[in-house]
């Protein structure tokens, strides 16, 4: 075999084996950790590989831990890589909570990373405090006028609470009932405009961050308009609803009083007709008592004359008109 080819090979080999070795075998992380002062060995960084603990991601933590001064061991890093935690952002937000003097020790900060929370983010919140805006509350005063407030809550974060506390969503929910309650118990809407620190004084004072992770620094009305007038409105409807009722009753009163026509019209028919069959039995009485001699011949023809002079009159009372101006003329 040509002389050159064989070298080729054997250099490839070479590059492969010392590839395979320093896979296992991290020299250079383990020279940058002993010139940090950090004192580990080669056996250790070996194992974390048998692990599947990616050894960078735990020396280069302890690297700067070990230069702030936190005094953490390579055991703690790697259980809590192991749990799932995020071990850079853990060393990073004990570094600034020393520097900003802020008592978080190593297990808290653990805890609060495997809850699923931003450690750092909540460490440099308590150093520098948030300012959480809420949408739009409307509320109605005793007048009846809507009041539309927005409201700034700064805040700051609590790493005692982190662990367990309400999030964001609650100081927003227990901020707009606050405002509510207090416009709401406003004689005015104008007092509300007059004073719009009412509103901050009174819900600052109800504790509204216990339970939570946060502490209230500051309630802070951005903006406060005047909407609707509420309580008229709902008079309007509350009348308009009245008047719907009147107008029902009534109909049904006139459909009533309809019902009650068409009945006594068919009562004034059934009358009549009584009337008429009684009429009818006049001629068969009249009859039978010519027949039986009750009365005599002359009797019923007097009766009819009476009748025939009877009807007489009446069409000379229907003829009877008084004469009008033109008649006259």
């Amino acid at each position: 075999m040509d002389p050159t080819v064989s070298i080729i090979i054997i250099a490839v080999l070479a590059i492969i084996v010392v590839s395979v070795f320093l896979s296992f075998f991290p020299i250079m992380l383990w020279i940058s950790a002993l010139a940090s002062g950090v004192r580990i060995s080669i056996i250790t960084l070996v194992a974390m590989r048998l692990r599947r603990v990616v050894p960078s991601r735990i020396v280069n933590p302890l690297i700067k831990a070990t230069k702030a001064g936190l005094g953490l061991t390579i055991n703690q890093l790697e259980s809590h890589f192991l749990a799932g935690g995020n071990v850079d952002r853990v060393v990073n937000a004990l570094i600034a909570a020393q520097r900003a003097n802020i008592e978080l020790v190593f297990e808290r900060a653990a805890a609060i990373d495997l809850a699923g929370r931003d450690v750092l983010q909540a460490v440099q919140m308590s150093v520098n405090p948030r300012v959480i805006e809420t949408p739009i509350v409307a509320a109605v005063a005793k007048d009846g006028i809507e009041v539309k407030v927005k409201a700034r809550v700064t805040v700051r974060a609590n790493i005692e609470r982190l662990v367990g506390g309400a999030g964001e969503e609650t100081i927003i929910a227990r901020v707009g009932e606050g405002i509510v309650t207090t416009v709401g118990s406003s004689n005015s809407h104008k007092d509300v405009l007059e004073n719009p620190d009412l509103i901050s004084r009174t819900v600052l004072g109800k504790g509204l961050d216990a339970g939570t992770a946060f502490e209230i620094l500051s309630i802070d009305i951005a903006d406060v308009d005047v909407g609707k007038n509420i309580g008229a409105h709902l008079q309007t409807e509350q009348a308009e609803a009245d008047k719907r009722i009147a107008q029902a009753k009534a109909e049904e009163r006139r459909a009533m009083a309809v019902a009650q026509e068409q009945e006594m019209k068919a009562r004034v028919v059934e009358m009549r007709a009584r009337v008429v069959e009684s009429e009818s039995a006049v001629p068969l009485a009249m009859a039978d008592a010519l027949r039986t001699g009750k009365i005599g011949v002359l009797d019923y023809m007097n009766l009819k004359n009476l009748e025939a002079d009877t009807q007489m009159r009446n069409s000379i009372g229907k003829t009877d008109v008084a004469p009008t101006d033109e008649d006259e003329r």
